[in-house]
């Protein structure tokens, strides 16, 4: 038993084909080295860029999906921290969070301008709800009491006053 054993496995032995370590070879190998080769030098880097650009703008549509009003500054921002290697980019992105107290004590709003732009443009398609009108009457209020309005903010709370009192007027 301990002979057949033995026997099985010199032949086993004898039989076994020697290890490579690649699946490739020759010709083959060197051509999968090139490609390879050329996929890290040109491929990788232009990824990496693209990513680099990717994530140093995202900031900058955090505050445009925000209505930050200080959208230009947090954008420059963006653009410098590009050239000084991501120095500035958490600066960016905490600005890009916050709700400028300072702003809305100046001005009257935290809004962008476009905010209302977009506002303006939801009433006029009748996609503004009452409250949304109400409050967005509210604000442009407040900020006519700060100071002159733009004149198409004026425009706009002067469209919200006649929805307003049009519908005292049907309600009545």
């Amino acid at each position: 038993m301990i002979v057949q054993r033995l026997l099985a496995c010199w032949i086993l032995a004898l039989a076994a084909v020697p290890a490579r370590a690649s699946f490739l070879s020759g010709e083959a190998l060197d051509t999968m080295a090139d490609v390879l080769a050329l996929v890290v030098l040109f491929l990788v880097p232009a990824v990496v860029i693209v990513l680099f650009w990717i994530v140093h703008v995202l900031p900058e549509k955090i505050a445009h999906k925000r209505h930050h009003p200080q959208r230009e500054a947090i954008t420059t921002l963006c653009l410098l921290s590009l050239v000084f290697g991501g120095l500035l980019w958490p600066l960016a992105w905490i600005w890009a969070f916050t709700k400028p107290v300072g702003y809305r004590m100046a001005y009257g709003t935290d809004k962008h301008e476009d905010y209302y732009d977009e506002m303006a443009e939801r009433q006029r398609e009748g996609r503004l709800l009452r409250d949304e009108a109400s409050h967005l009457r509210e604000e442009l209020e407040a900020m006519e009491a700060r100071g002159a309005l733009p004149p198409r903010l004026r425009g706009l709370k002067d469209e919200l006053a006649r929805l307003r009192a049009d519908e005292l007027e049907k309600a009545a």
